[in-house]
C-alpha cells in the first residue's frame, strides 16, 4: 500500500489477541477482538476475565509500546505487527487513584534560617519533618499546612531524617556524629546515639513488617551500626568497608544494604550481622541505594483510606503488603563512574544490568512506589526514567 488510506483498508476488521501478565503468564482464552478496540475497553474485558469485584485500571502494551489509541494505531500501525499472528497484550495494574498533574503550589513552609538537607513524609502523610543546616528538626502539620514543633540539640547541619514505620518517632543524623530520637506526637528528646566517630550519612528503619523497632545508620566512620530504637543501645557495627558509608537501606526479607565510596555495595544479615554478599562492578564511589520494595517497606500498612489499627493488625496488614511484591527485591547503585547498577542480591552477585547515560556523577536514585520505574539524578542536570525490573 502506498498511502495510509491504502493500509487501513487493506487491514482486516479483527485480530486475535491475548492478554499477559507482566510475569508473562496468559490470562483467559483467545479474543477475536476489533482492531480499533480502546484501552477502556481493554479494561473492561480484562476486568470481566478476571472477575474482579471492583474494576482496576490497568496499562496495556505490546512489545513496550503502551497502547494509548486503538491496538490499530499502536500495535498494528506503529510497531508493524502481522494481524495474523495472535497478538500478546501486556497487562499493568495502575495505581487504585490518580495522581493530579501539579499546576501550583498549594505552601510554603517557611521557618528553617540556613539551607533545608533532608525532608522526609511520615509513612501516613500527615506529616513532614525537616533538617536543616540551622542544626534543627521541623516537624510540620500537612493538613494544615503549618510548623508543630522546632526540634533542637543537634549542635551541627542535620544531614538526615527518617521516620518510624509506626510514625511514632523521627531519628535525625547530624555532623556532630550523634543521631537523636524524637517523638512525632511532641517533639520530646527521646535519646541520643552517640558511637559514631565522623559525621552521619543516612538512616534507615527496619521494616514494620519484620519488627520496626530497629535503626541502621551509616557514617563517613566507615561503618554501619544497628540500634535497638527502644532501649537505644548499638546491637552491632558492620566494620567491612574501607571507605566512608554513603547510604544504608533496610531491605523487606531481612537484609541490609550498605554503599560506600570504596565502589562497593554490601549486603548484611539483619540478624546477625554477617556479610551475606559484597556487589562490585562501580569504578568510583558509590553514591546512593534504592529498593524495589522501599515504597512498602517505609509506608507498611498506611494507605490512601487512613485505616489504622493495634500493633498487631498494623503489622499483619504491612506483612500482607510485602507479600503481595512476589518476594523480589531488586536493588539499584547510583555512583561517582557515571553508571548505576541493578542487582538482584538476594539471589546473586552479579548485576541485572548496568544502566548507561548520565554524563556526570549520579548522586541520587529511587523506584517508583510500584517498582516498575527508576529515576536517576546526575551532576549532568538530568533527570532519568529506566524500566524498573530491566534497567533498560
Amino acid at each position: 500500500p502506498d498511502s495510509q488510506e491504502d493500509l487501513n483498508a487493506s487491514l482486516p476488521s479483527h485480530v486475535l489477541a491475548q492478554f499477559v501478565s507482566e510475569d508473562g503468564e496468559l490470562h483467559g482464552p483467545q479474543l477475536n477482538l476489533p482492531l480499533d478496540v480502546s484501552p477502556t475497553q481493554l479494561q473492561l474485558l480484562l476486568n470481566n476475565l478476571l472477575q474482579n469485584d471492583e474494576p482496576l485500571p490497568y496499562s496495556f502494551s505490546v512489545d513496550n509500546e503502551e497502547i494509548t489509541n486503538s491496538v490499530k494505531e499502536d500495535a498494528i500501525i506503529k510497531l508493524g505487527k502481522s494481524t495474523e499472528n495472535v497478538l500478546q497484550i501486556m497487562y499493568q495494574p495502575q495505581a487504585v487513584f490518580r495522581v493530579k498533574a501539579i499546576s501550583r503550589c498549594t505552601s510554603s513552609l517557611e521557618g528553617h534560617s540556613e539551607a533545608i538537607l533532608s525532608v522526609s513524609f511520615s509513612p501516613d502523610g500527615s506529616q513532614l519533618a525537616t533538617g536543616s543546616g540551622d542544626t534543627t528538626v521541623r516537624i510540620w502539620d500537612l493538613n494544615t499546612e503549618t510548623p508543630q514543633h522546632t526540634l533542637t540539640g543537634h549542635k551541627d547541619w542535620v544531614q538526615i531524617v527518617a521516620w518510624s514505620p509506626d510514625c511514632k518517632t523521627i531519628a535525625s543524623g547530624s555532623m556532630d556524629k550523634t543521631i537523636r530520637l524524637w517523638t512525632a506526637k511532641t517533639g520530646q528528646l527521646l535519646g541520643v546515639l552517640t558511637a559514631h566517630t565522623q559525621c552521619i550519612t543516612s538512616l534507615t528503619w527496619e521494616p514494620l513488617h519484620r519488627g520496626g523497632r530497629r535503626l541502621a545508620s551509616s557514617s563517613k566512620d566507615a561503618t554501619v551500626r544497628v540500634w535497638d530504637a527502644v532501649t537505644r543501645r548499638c546491637l552491632y557495627a558492620l566494620t567491612q568497608h574501607v571507605a566512608p558509608v554513603t547510604c544504608v537501606r533496610w531491605g523487606g526479607q531481612g537484609l541490609i544494604y550498605s554503599a560506600s565510596r570504596d565502589k562497593s555495595v554490601k549486603v548484611w544479615d539483619a540478624d546477625t550481622g554477617r556479610l551475606v554478599r559484597t556487589l562490585e562492578g562501580h569504578g568510583h564511589w558509590v553514591n546512593h541505594l534504592a529498593l524495589s520494595t522501599d515504597f512498602v517497606n517505609r509506608v507498611g500498612p498506611f494507605d490512601h483510606t487512613g485505616k489504622k489499627g493495634d500493633n498487631l493488625e498494623m503489622v499483619e496488614r504491612a506483612k500482607e503488603k510485602y507479600s503481595a511484591l512476589g518476594g523480589v527485591e531488586l536493588v539499584v547503585s547510583g555512583s561517582d563512574d557515571f553508571t548505576l547498577f541493578l542487582w538482584d542480591p538476594v539471589n546473586a552477585s552479579k548485576p541485572v544490568a548496568r544502566m548507561l547515560g548520565h554524563q556526570q556523577l549520579v548522586n541520587h536514585v529511587c523506584f517508583s512506589p510500584d517498582g516498575r520505574w527508576i529515576a536517576s539524578a546526575g551532576f549532568d542536570k538530568s533527570v532519568k526514567l529506566w524500566d524498573g525490573k530491566t534497567g533498560k
